[in-house]
């Protein structure tokens, strides 16, 4: 397999023939209108909805695809923005809206210091900001490598991603918090939080009991598989090369990453270093072709897309790839999946299992598996009184349900005509509510007249059910699917 870009798989990479074929994906705009959106996460409590945090302060709900009016938490009074302080995360505890109510987040005080904090509810879209316990304060020696990212793992236990705080050296300090990941147990009785007995590093001198793992330098964003409980570290890089680590659900922890011993499978500070007792990236890829940090994100376990299950999808800011990382049988393997012209800044999970990417631009996308589209039976060319019959078939991918199918012609004169009940101007699909069963549909069966020399464009593409026209002409615009043809 050939290195793609930014993606060279240094670590276990093999070649595995009777493994499947890479999936194609394709990102559907599912809202936009965000400011500095930086995750997007659920309740877990069956209701669907997603909650997108906003760096300056903010977290929104979007809530049957509509983000609604009222913030659900509104702090911005209290946070540091932006750079990369801010309001990075938040988390609900499991079992949240059956006894539960109250939830997580992490962010950056006007200090410029970490808050770790609880927050209660006043209804279930509506978080009381007067209700915040603090839990956690740690302090950060410079504005850059904050982490922010709290998850819960599959054992209940609250997992804290810490950045070095911009100091190299941290990541390797047994007497510091920074350069760590955390684990602490928020459910308990005991206040703020008790220490989980079974931490890695309860009872030694001058190391701080909540420290799980270390030699991090940035884990932007690290998530669990919801099936294997498999825990996947995105850790940004310095100069040359960013990672991602890989820790196994029987792990005791105690793991120890190796920055800033090392930088992804290469020695930091020089050619020779003592590798024994680190723990290796699965991958690493260099900062050739744009790339600069890592965007780690989920293991898709949906139930629509079944190419995707098992892969881990994540990113890069600069270049704006998107990646697929997957267990093969003697290793693991890499490649990129997509480019895309987006700034990446995070990817969120749903209650089903369904991945989004977050763009710095504003907007929210789920990643799905690319359904390919085609036009048959047009020719190249017409004159007058010849019959065009024109169909749409699907040649491959599984749509995850109903979809609006649109159709266009782009005149001679650069007008776009919607082919519709209507046949017009007027943007209206072709068809709405089109069931997944329905894989092909006949488009067109027309006689040419005379006096309409020129060349048409014909263009195709499916939409989420009640899209509006101002969110599809780019794509119509830019030959998605389109083909050409000359009528003299």
């Amino acid at each position: 397999m050939q290195c793609l870009y930014f993606f060279c798989l240094l670590i276990l990479f093999s070649i595995n023939t009777s493994f499947a074929q890479w999936p194609k994906i394709q990102l559907n705009q599912v809202t936009d209108g965000l400011e500095r959106p930086v995750l997007a996460t659920h309740a877990g409590d069956n209701s669907g909805r997603l909650f997108i945090v906003e760096q300056g302060g903010k977290i929104r709900i979007l809530s049957n695809g509509s983000l609604l009016a009222t913030p659900f938490l509104d702090i911005t009074g209290r946070i540091r923005c932006c750079g990369e302080s801010g309001l990075l995360g938040m988390a609900f505890p499991p079992g949240h809206g059956l006894d539960k109510f109250h939830f997580y987040v992490n962010y950056t005080d006007t200090d410029g210091n970490t808050i770790i904090s609880r927050f209660s509810l006043l209804s279930s879209n509506q978080a009381d900001p007067d209700s915040e316990e603090i839990l956690l304060e740690i302090e950060q020696p410079f504005s850059f490598h904050n982490g922010g990212q709290l998850a819960f793992g599959p054992d209940g236990m609250l997992y804290i991603g810490m950045g070095d705080g911009g100091s190299d050296v941290n990541g390797q300090q047994p007497d510091s918090l920074l350069g760590k990941m955390l684990r602490i147990d928020v459910e308990s009785s005991v206040v703020p939080y008790a220490i989980p007995t079974d931490n890695p590093f309860v009872g030694l001198q001058n190391v701080p009991p909540e420290i799980w793992s270390y030699g991090l330098r940035n884990p932007w964003r690290f998530s669990f598989d919801r099936s294997t409980g498999d825990l996947y570290i995105g850790d940004v890089g310095q100069d040359s090369f960013e990672e991602i680590n890989v820790q196994d659900s029987s792990s005791k922890g105690g793991e120890n990453y190796g920055w800033n011993i090392m930088e992804g499978v290469h020695c930091f500070a020089g050619s020779n270093c003592d590798r024994n007792g680190l723990t290796l990236p699965k991958l690493e890829y260099s900062h050739n072709e744009g790339a600069c940090a890592v965007t780690g994100g989920h293991v898709y376990r949906g139930a629509t897309f079944l190419t995707l299950q098992g892969i881990y999808l994540f990113g890069d800011f600069c270049s704006g790839q998107v990646g697929g990382l997957r267990r093969s049988d003697t290793g693991w393997e890499s490649i990129v999946l997509l480019e895309t012209p987006h700034s990446i800044t995070s990817f969120g999970e749903d209650e089903s299992g369904n991945v989004y990417l977050i763009a710095g631009s504003g907007a929210l996308y789920q990643i799905v598996e690319s359904v390919e589209i085609a036009f048959s039976g047009l020719q190249p060319a017409y004159s007058p009184g010849q019959t065009i019959q024109l169909s749409l078939n699907e040649l491959s991918g599984t749509r995850s349900g109903a979809v609006d199918l649109w159709v266009a012609i782009k005149m001679p004169n650069n007008d776009l005509v919607f082919l519709n009940a209507a046949s017009e101007l007027t943007p209206l699909p072709f068809k709405t509510n089109v069931p997944v069963s329905e894989t092909s549909q006949s488009v067109l069966n027309f006689q040419v007249p005379g006096g309409i020399s020129g060349t048409y464009t014909f263009f195709a593409v499916y939409s989420e059910q009640g899209a509006t026209f101002d969110k599809l002409s780019a794509k119509l615009r830019s030959n998605l699917l389109s083909q050409t043809t000359e009528v003299f």
